[in-house]
């Protein structure tokens, strides 16, 4: 059975805007076209809506920033270039030159977390490490110069996720979170969860 883009999103009780930035991303294989209209496959929502919460209870630090992408953009201009978003079709490297920066938020916040999840329409599709050199530029944002891709998506229904992180807590931080649900809000590109971590709410 196949749903139309409208129908899927609403299967998931989000705005279809929301829903097309997963198609735009290229997180959905076996979509299909119908004339203009783009069909996706029963299965593929029912994967979508069975992914679980994040389970950020579990990170060792009280809150966490969240970056929030929409899918990458076909087209391009000297204001918008080519392949600004997320793209699972993009090689890790362009992809981690991409993520890591520029963005406005507050450099130590982000840092002190940890880790940096990257979500696309509320799950989890990167992974970033290695937060605590950043550089500002005069326009007040901020690029961590040194992040490490820990991990990305490229099929979000499955779903097939690939770690690339050197170390064990990086590993450790993808395998977690990869594929998962996490909800956030933000004005801009960088939000604030808190993690709910009973052992660290206190005293921090």
């Amino acid at each position: 059975m196949l749903l139309t883009t409208g129908q899927a999103a609403a299967e998931l009780g989000m705005a279809i805007t929301t829903f097309r930035r997963l198609v735009q991303a290229s997180l959905l294989p076996g979509l299909s076209t119908r004339g203009v209209r783009v069909m996706v496959p029963l299965e593929t929502v029912q994967a979508l809506s069975s992914r679980a919460p994040a389970p950020l209870h579990l990170l060792p630090a009280r809150e966490i920033a969240v970056l929030r992408m929409r899918g990458a953009e076909q087209g391009g201009s000297d204001a918008t270039p080519v392949g600004v978003g997320f793209s699972a079709a993009q090689p890790a490297a362009d992809l981690l030159a991409y993520l890591k920066g520029w963005w406005r938020c507050d450099a130590a916040s982000v840092a002190a977390g940890g880790i940096l999840p990257v979500t696309v329409a509320g799950y989890v599709v990167a992974v970033l490490t290695n937060l605590h050199r950043w550089e500002s530029n005069e326009a007040g944002r901020t690029a961590f110069s040194h992040a490490v891709l820990a991990g990305h998506v490229t099929d979000l229904t499955r779903p097939t996720i690939h770690i690339t992180a050197p170390d064990a807590a990086g590993r450790s931080a993808a395998q977690l979170l990869l594929g998962t649900r996490l909800a956030s809000a933000s004005g801009g590109p960088i939000a604030y969860v808190l993690t709910h971590n009973p052992d660290v709410t206190q005293g921090q």
